[in-house]
């Protein structure tokens, strides 16, 4: 390793913005030091260490304005669509219009983090018989009835059917007070019969032909209330571009990916690629600067992975991550017990998969919403992580257990034991609330234990 980069605190950020600025920083419209964010209450950023480079600053500005973007859009007169659970389907088909941008009110499930506590969001659920046996996404309720975090959308849009049941809860709860819901069914995918006609999905799983048929015709309902919504037609050469405008950034995402699990020593911080994965369900509000963000990113890894510069010691032990964190905190926290990220799945990976470009645009969307990993068998979704932590190089996993989320109460023991036996290698099990601060010694200790395993198993 010719260097190692220090990450940074928040304070120390202040400092290297001014420098940077004084050295000539070009920044986008929506840039300025990270700590100004605190002011609006996000304080858990006080308690993070971050990527010291300008394309993390500008990735961090992007994830923490996309509110301002929400509102100006609404001022502007475009039609806000909140697309929820899909997780990267809807989205493609509405950045297709001019005239509408999707975000996701289910991101409100971060808020308790990042303004550690102080919003009161989940007060709000509990007073509406959401508490905290529900997952943390019951914070969405509080900001549909705070109005403080984001726009109410034009249109809300929700696939249920094999959905996680907490997420199927709180939206029904979400329409019983008054905040309409276009559902749209997407089924649970099975393999096909021997005498039924089978499609390949991306990501390699395979579903019936007459799945793809259905979920197709509940996306042909979608586009028909958009269209009427957005006064445009949504027709398939419209479509097809936009399928090939969300895979440019797909691309970037998934060369940025393998760039960074790859590589000898670890070219950018957990943290920062967690963010990375997160815009390419819905782009974060901006299609296209979400490319450019990512692209920034992309070459600041290429970079460093040139020079041997890394932002952690090069016997960091490669983790492999599944399910997303409730508290950003913990990914800082793997690093200081001596680990490195090599391999995410954080629920959407059908999100990072290219979308078929030579189908009709429906069936490929329909094609994708199916390769959810989160509608089809716990095996389908075990094999599919078995491939990536063999081809990124892992030596351990983490499984993260959300709160009160329906799907992690036995899924996780499952994929634990699953991968155990078929790669040997170890594997735990953590539960991770909105704010860890209290359980942080046993968190340290239990992923200590799992990086010292893999320390001996390397002598």
């Amino acid at each position: 390793m010719k260097q190692l980069l220090k990450q940074i605190t928040l304070e120390e950020w202040d400092k290297h913005y001014k420098e940077l600025r004084a050295s000539g920083l070009k920044e986008p419209w929506y840039g300025g030091p990270i700590s100004r964010h605190v002011e609006d209450g996000d304080l858990r950023l006080l308690r993070l260490v971050y990527d010291p480079s300008p394309a993390a600053l500008r990735l961090w500005n992007f994830l923490l304005t996309e509110e301002d973007r929400l509102r100006e859009y609404r001022a502007a007169g475009k039609k806000l669509i909140g697309t929820m659970k899909d997780l990267g389907t809807v989205p493609v088909m509405v950045y297709t219009l001019p005239n509408a941008v999707a975000f996701y009110p289910d991101g409100a499930w971060w808020i308790p983090c990042v303004m550690e506590m102080s919003e009161g969001l989940f007060a709000v659920a509990d007073s509406l018989g959401l508490d905290e046996s529900f997952c943390p996404v019951r914070a969405m309720i509080g900001a549909f009835i705070t109005e403080a975090h984001f726009p109410i959308p034009d249109l809300l849009i929700s696939s249920v059917g094999a959905t996680c049941d907490d997420f199927s809860a709180i939206a029904q709860r979400l329409e019983g007070l008054g905040h309409p819901i276009l559902w749209w069914e997407i089924p649970n995918r099975r393999n096909p019969d021997k005498d039924e006609a089978d499609v390949e999905l991306p990501g390699g799983f395979v579903a019936p032909k007459s799945q793809v048929e259905q979920v197709k015709s509940e996306l042909e309902r979608i586009r028909l209330v958009l269209e009427q919504l957005c006064g445009g037609k949504l027709n398939d050469e419209a479509l097809s571009v936009g399928i090939r405008t969300a895979n440019k950034v797909r691309s970037v995402l998934n060369e940025l990916r393998s760039t960074v699990y790859t590589a000898p020593i670890c070219p950018m911080p957990a943290l920062e690629m967690l963010i990375s994965e997160m815009l390419a369900i819905h782009f974060c509000s901006d299609r296209d600067e979400a490319f450019e963000v990512l692209s920034e990113v992309l070459a600041e890894a290429r970079h460093r992975v040139s020079e041997g510069i890394g932002v952690l010691p090069e016997d960091a032990v490669r983790v492999f991550w599944v399910n997303p964190v409730a508290d950003l905190r913990v990914m800082n926290l793997l690093e200081r017990c001596g680990g490195r990220i090599c391999g995410t799945d954080y629920l959407f990976t059908h999100a990072l998969d290219t979308i078929p470009e030579d189908l009709p645009p429906m069936e490929a969307l329909a094609r994708m919403a199916l390769a959810d990993p989160m509608v089809g068998s716990t095996f389908d979704r075990v094999m599919r992580i078995c491939h990536d932590v063999e081809r990124f190089g892992a030596e351990a996993v983490i499984v993260s257990r959300i709160p009160g989320a329906s799907h992690c109460a036995t899924e996780g023991m499952v994929i634990a034991e699953y991968i155990k036996e078929q790669l040997g290698i170890p594997v735990v099990e953590i539960e991770v609330p909105p704010i860890t601060d209290s359980m942080r010694p046993t968190l340290s200790t239990r992923i200590e234990a799992l990086i010292e395993t893999v320390r001996e198993r390397r002598k």
